[in-house]
């Protein structure tokens, strides 16, 4: 559960800005504040099923998303090769100018 939450959690990140304000409050609240279906229910005054309906769908719709534009996935492989860079940094005891690339590129992250 942890592992599909955390999942959903960047999906949301990365493709929020084209889900409806509904659906990103009600993921907002479901994911990030840990709101329960009932809580968000009685938020926006409508029923429990409702708001599980919305939040499997825009579930749904992410998983779409990323299956077309892989943002997840490349943000995934770029924080890979930046661990293999950093190992090879300090295993070979690189200064500058790696170590500050390195560091520009989790900022970017």
């Amino acid at each position: 559960m942890l592992e599909k939450t955390t999942r959903v959690n960047y999906l949301f990140d990365f493709y929020q800005s084209l889900l409806t304000p509904k659906q990103r409050n009600y993921m907002e609240l479901y994911y990030l504040e840990d709101y329960s279906l009932g809580e968000i229910s009685e938020t926006f005054d409508v029923s429990r099923q409702a708001v599980y309906d919305n939040i499997r769908r825009t579930e749904t719709m992410l998983e779409e998303y990323e299956n077309k534009l892989n943002l997840y996935e490349k943000f995934q492989k770029r924080q890979q090769v930046i661990k293999e860079m950093e190992t090879e940094v300090e295993k070979r005891q690189l200064e500058s100018p790696f170590k500050e690339w390195l560091d520009q590129l989790q900022e970017l992250e």
